[in-house]
């Protein structure tokens, strides 16, 4: 992220990221990923503005696809060379340096994908989403039905499901029980949070970063909204409901951007697409 930020083809600025780990699934098994959170934009390289990102848009999601397969697999190589992988049962000829290389050689032209997205609810909700699993455990006792000598069993969500049903109980046995919940226990001093760019501290303080980047986003002038009459554009001619609401926001200056398309007095059933009439909203 850092690297193609920086890239005057992309974005061309140093932008900041929190990472945080979360390595369980529902069900408390083995689904190590990493939810970041990505300033909109960032300081440019001589450090005399705030370059901001399109509101839809960061970085190019293929060029990030191939960077990361790159780094993961050379990651994957120097850590082989070094020792640090041990492989069992039917993986075990593949401590051998030819046999690893081969394995891995399909995986070099295998597509990878990489998903940004914004918030659809906004940054509040989604730092109070992520603030839940900063300092929490594999599962919370509010999850556990029972628990006795046969067994322990607790809720866990099946996401292939959707509505209500996707709500179930699994019992597992005590030994499997522990077992699942041991594999997301850190190695101690391992830092589950961690900062990048202009969130972290350096030569220069976060704090001092931070500061100049609120001082160079508050010197970008807000875009003065244009007048739009009530009905009508003077000319006779109605405006549709897109040119009525095509306007920044009031708040913050930036432009509004279309989150969905409904009909009046029905919920959303779709994904908005250019040919229907747009609703913008900050």
């Amino acid at each position: 992220m850092l690297t193609i930020a920086a890239d005057p083809k992309h974005l061309g600025a140093k932008i900041g990221i929190t990472s945080v780990l979360h390595t369980w699934g529902s069900a408390m098994t083995h689904h190590p990923h990493v939810h970041m959170i990505v300033t909109g934009g960032g300081i440019s390289r001589d450090g005399s503005q705030w370059i901001a990102s399109r509101p839809d848009y960061l970085l190019p999601v293929e060029v990030l696809s191939a960077l990361f397969r790159g780094h993961m697999l050379g990651m994957l190589i120097d850590a082989h060379a070094a020792g640090r992988l041990q492989f069992f049962g039917n993986y075990q000829h593949l401590a051998q340096a030819r046999s690893f290389r081969a394995y891995l050689g399909p995986l070099w032209t295998t597509d990878w994908f990489v998903y940004a997205k914004r918030p659809f609810s906004g940054p509040e909700q989604v730092l109070a989403y992520l603030s839940r699993y900063t300092h929490r455990v594999a599962i919370s006792n509010s999850r556990l039905v029972a628990a006795d000598t046969s067994g322990v069993t607790f809720t866990y969500k099946d996401y292939r499901i959707e509505g209500p049903e996707r709500y179930k109980t699994m019992t597992l046995e005590p030994g499997e029980f522990m077992r699942r919940f041991l594999m997301h226990v850190l190695p101690k001093g391992f830092h589950r949070i961690r900062h990048y760019g202009l969130l972290a501290n350096g030569r220069t303080t976060r704090a001092e970063k931070l500061a100049r980047a609120r001082q160079l986003i508050a010197a970008v002038p807000p875009i003065a909204p244009s007048p739009q009459p009530p009905h009508g554009d003077g000319t006779g001619k109605d405006t549709t409901l897109s040119e009525k609401l095509d306007h920044p926001c009031p708040h913050c200056g930036s432009r509004m951007v279309m989150i969905e398309a409904f009909e009046p007095g029905r919920r959303p059933r779709h994904h908005p697409s250019m040919s229907l009439t747009r609703i913008n909203t900050s």
